[in-house]
């Protein structure tokens, strides 16, 4: 599988409802880079475990639409809006944040991330700066 090809199916695996996520898709040294509203963090292997089980407990499903993607060898780089159903509101999909992601690909898995979010505001909803691209 190419960079690219690891990467989209990522986001396109049930990352809501699969156990096997991380195992899946994530290489045993693999480090998260993300700056997101809450400030800096470095996630290693289990934190991302941690961080799906949370996933799992609040959200029914996950959606992923992409304004851009980006491949130079080895790197991956999207920019995304992630649109949830929570467990609390099942007839409800909701704009949470927008992402921009660089993903390093290494042994057909997800090496390194570096990813800021941004959480969804009136302004960027009604924008047309995240026209979706079919991957």
């Amino acid at each position: 599988m190419t960079a690219k090809e690891v990467v989209k199916s990522f986001y396109n695996a049930d990352l809501a409802n699969d156990a096997s996520i991380v195992q899946r898709f994530f290489h045993k040294d693999c480090e998260l880079h993300w700056n997101s509203s809450r400030g800096f963090t470095i996630l290693n292997y289990d934190d991302i475990v941690d961080f799906f089980v949370g996933t799992r407990d609040a959200y029914n499903s996950l959606r992923f639409q992409f304004s851009h993607i980006l491949v130079d060898g080895n790197f991956v780089t999207t920019r995304h809006s992630l649109y949830a159903i929570t467990i609390e509101q099942p007839e409800d999909e909701e704009l949470l944040a927008h992402f921009t992601s660089i993903w390093e690909v290494k042994d057909h898995k997800l090496y390194r991330c570096y990813e800021i979010s941004q959480l969804a505001d009136e302004k960027t909803i009604s924008s047309n700066s995240f026209k979706e691209i079919k991957v």
